[in-house]
């Protein structure tokens, strides 16, 4: 595995905003740190775990086996996330999904804990229901909808990057298009134009749902999303929510690596010439390619 010294590095957390682009405009958008946030040799990894949650050992296996890094499951009732640096609420069906998805979730005790961690700047990844949830607890902005089919949709997708402003996207390139399942029934992103405007402008919108070659057209939107959102970050870009799973793509083996390239964006070290690269890496192609 990539190592790098940690100069600098706080190891109860990663510190600050990070500069990043977008692939529409081009343009940069600051973030509350100049500094950037620190790429990371080694990471302490927290899973949470609620009950219905059904994801928790595919994304261990990822951060732990395939990336090497120390990981831990966090059930739903722990309070103290003093020992992780990065935190992943998985997908699944917290509580059942019951009432709304992630409605129920977003008061379990480690949710308090959860924001708390994330005020204070640390990185936290929502994949699916994670997603849901982070949205429900009011980490994220915006509401989950039921797919505009009103069905429970799986197949493959392709993403397109649209902004690197998050630490998670490390090691990867606006207007890359990354291959990855979906599977979920309430997925379809909305937030108000307004909310949009301001997000757009500070570069929270993340990912979009894309062809393979990076067009954004009406029919690679499975759900109905508003502007084919996909993902989208808080204004500090520590917290991160999509709705496919990278943790299902992360070795070629099972049809796409590309879903490594986010889960291991934390672990990313520039090489010589700065462009960012992590074990394993060369995941997902440009916009066009």
């Amino acid at each position: 595995m990539m190592t790098r010294p940690n100069a600098g590095r706080q190891h109860d957390g990663v510190p600050g905003g990070r500069a990043g682009r977008t692939a529409a405009a081009g343009a940069e958008f600051p973030s509350p740190d100049p500094a950037g946030f620190l790429p990371l040799s080694s990471c302490r990894w927290g899973v949470v775990v609620f009950p219905g949650t059904n994801c928790e050992y595919e994304t261990r296996y990822v951060l732990g086996t395939v990336l090497g890094q120390p990981v831990r499951f966090v059930w739903h009732r722990e309070t103290d996330l003093s020992d992780l640096d990065a935190v992943v609420v998985p997908g699944g069906f917290a509580h059942g999904d019951y009432l709304r998805a992630g409605a129920i979730a977003r008061f379990s005790p480690v949710m308090e804990a959860l924001s708390a961690f994330a005020a204070a700047g640390k990185p936290v990844l929502g994949i699916c229901n994670g997603f849901q949830v982070l949205v429900e607890a009011g980490l994220l902005p915006g509401a989950m909808l039921r797919n505009q089919s009103q069905r429970f949709l799986c197949r493959w997708v392709n993403l397109r990057v649209e902004s690197t402003c998050s630490p998670f996207l490390a090691a990867c390139r606006p207007g890359q298009v990354l291959r990855m399942p979906m599977a979920h029934g309430e997925g379809c992103y909305y937030a108000d134009p307004e909310t949009l405007a301001a997000m757009e402008s500070r570069g929270q919108i993340v990912f979009r749902y894309a062809e393979r070659d990076g067009r954004v057209t009406p029919d690679a939107n499975p759900n109905g999303s508003v502007g084919s959102i996909a993902g989208v970050s808080n204004a500090a870009g520590n917290v991160l929510g999509l709705m496919p799973h990278p943790e299902r793509a992360s070795e070629a083996l099972l049809g796409s690596d590309d879903g490594r390239a986010l889960l291991a964006g934390l672990l990313a070290v520039p090489d010589a010439g700065g462009t960012p690269a992590f074990p394993g890496s060369g995941a997902g192609n440009e916009a066009g390619a």
